[in-house]
C-alpha cells in the first residue's frame, strides 16, 4: 500500500483482516471503543485520569465518518469508523460475543467511538534507531499481559486493570529505549517498566502466554520492557460491561486504524 487512504481502503473492503504492525512507519495508529452515549461520559473521565493508559487521539462527532479534528488526523472522506480497522471486536454486557471485519450493523445513532493512541505508532522511530522491535522484524502482532495494576477510578469504571504490551531489548539499550518513547505522550510514551522484577511487579501470569497478541521469544542477553496498551479500555468494558446496556465495539487487539497524521499532540 501506498498511503493511509489505500490501506483504509483495503480495511474497508476486507482485503486486509490482519494485524498493522508494521504497517506504513511513520504514521500514527490507534486503538478503538465505541459505547453507548450513557456509557460515554464515563469512559470519557476514565480516559482523562489515566492518560498513560488510555490516552485520547479524538472521538466521532455525530457520525462514523466525522472526528474531533477531523482533518489533522484523517484527509479522506470515504472514512469510516466501524469499517476502516481491519477487524472489531463485539461486546454485549462484557462478553465478547463475536470479531467481525466491520461493526456497521451492530453501530447505532446513540454510540460514540472514541480513537486511543497505540504503541504502533513509536515502533518507527525505534527501527530508525536500530532498535526495530521482535514484533515487527518477525511480521508478528505485539505480545500482550493482564496486570494486577488498576486505573485509577471513574464514573461506572472501577477496579480495571492495565493491559501492557511487552517488547524484549538488551539491558545496555532500555535507556535509549525510554528516551525515543518518551515523548510519544498520545501513544503511551516510555516504558512502564522493565526487567524480569517487574513480572512480578505486574503481576503477570506468565510471560510465555500473553492473553492477547503473540507470543515472542526473550533471548539470554535480553529483558522485557512493557508499556501501558491500548487494549486496557477494552478489558476495562470486560470488566464492568455488565453495567452498560447495549453493544460496546473495540478493535481486535493489534488490528489498529493507521491516520494519515504522522504525529499528534
Amino acid at each position: 500500500m501506498t498511503s493511509p487512504s489505500s490501506f483504509r481502503a483495503l480495511c474497508r473492503q476486507e482485503l486486509h483482516t490482519g494485524p498493522t504492525s508494521g504497517i506504513l512507519p511513520g504514521h500514527v495508529q490507534a486503538n478503538l471503543l465505541i459505547l453507548p452515549q450513557q456509557a460515554a461520559e464515563s469512559f470519557e473521565k476514565l480516559c482523562r485520569r489515566n492518560p498513560v493508559a488510555c490516552p485520547i487521539i479524538s472521538k466521532t462527532v455525530g457520525h462514523p465518518g466525522k472526528l474531533e479534528h477531523h482533518s489533522r488526523l484523517i484527509n479522506d472522506e470515504s472514512f469510516d469508523i466501524r469499517t476502516d480497522f481491519p477487524k472489531y471486536n463485539i461486546y454485549n454486557r462484557g462478553k465478547l460475543i463475536e470479531q467481525k471485519n466491520n461493526c456497521v450493523n451492530e453501530w447505532t445513532a446513540d454510540h460514540v467511538g472514541f480513537l486511543i493512541g497505540c504503541s504502533f505508532s513509536f515502533e518507527d522511530a525505534l527501527i530508525q534507531a536500530g532498535l526495530a522491535p521482535k514484533n515487527v522484524i518477525r511480521g508478528t502482532n505485539v505480545s500482550m499481559f493482564v496486570t494486577t495494576k488498576y486505573l485509577d477510578s471513574a464514573g461506572i469504571f472501577h477496579q480495571c486493570p492495565y493491559v501492557v504490551s511487552m517488547r524484549p531489548y538488551k539491558v545496555a539499550v532500555v535507556e535509549t529505549v525510554r528516551e525515543i518513547t518518551s515523548p510519544f505522550e498520545k501513544m503511551h510514551g516510555e516504558p512502564l517498566d522493565w526487567g524480569f522484577d517487574a513480572v512480578g511487579r505486574l503481576g503477570i501470569r506468565d510471560l510465555r502466554k500473553p492473553e492477547y497478541g503473540d507470543p515472542i521469544d526473550i533471548a539470554e542477553d535480553e529483558i522485557p520492557v512493557f508499556w501501558a496498551c491500548g487494549v486496557t479500555p477494552q478489558l476495562a468494558i470486560s470488566t464492568v460491561g455488565h453495567l452498560i446496556p447495549g453493544v460496546v465495539i473495540g478493535h481486535t487487539p493489534g488490528h489498529m486504524l493507521v491516520l494519515d497524521a504522522t504525529q499528534v499532540v
